[in-house]
């Protein structure tokens, strides 16, 4: 996914959220850093875009109740924002450093948690042996080389 499908999924997510606290169904327990995040994101993108008819038919679909924007809206954003940041690199970095924040809170909220003697991953998580080795995210009593030789009591 590029990071402009990134843009037009937060931007659709900004306006759910706002089409809920409209009509007052909005979580008071709304996380608010991501919230600030995803507001600045939709400032950026509004000031840039202005009264742009793709930017407004987003916000009509969010509006409406849809789980996601239409292809044809999302293509018509994501070629506005293409357009706008291939022509204002000022622009361009603003909007990569929007997305990075907004994806970094998006990957630490996750609300991933574990309890005693557990093991939570809010991300990826590669586990890997090679070489004769052995790997797990949790072993114990593990040998590795060349078991001894059974004993008399051992069969």
């Amino acid at each position: 996914m590029t990071g402009m499908e990134f843009a037009v999924g937060y931007l659709f997510a900004w306006a759910v959220r706002k089409a809920k606290r409209v009509a007052g169904r909005a979580d008071e327990e709304v996380d608010r850093t991501l919230d600030a995040a995803m507001d600045e994101l939709h400032d950026l993108v509004s000031r840039k875009l202005g009264e742009d008819t793709a930017l407004q038919r987003l916000a009509d679909e969010a509006e409406a109740g849809q789980e996601e924007p239409s292809g044809r809206t999302r293509q018509r954003v994501q070629l506005a924002l293409e357009d706008a940041a291939e022509h204002d690199q000022g622009f361009a970095e603003a909007l990569d450093r929007a997305l990075g924040r907004l994806q970094f809170l998006s990957r630490t909220g996750s609300g991933v948690s574990a309890g005693d003697s557990g093991q939570a991953i809010g991300g990826n998580v590669e586990i890997r042996a090679d070489h004769a080795s052995a790997a797990a995210w949790n072993m114990e009593n593990v040998t590795v080389g060349n078991p001894p030789q059974p004993g008399p009591t051992q069969g």
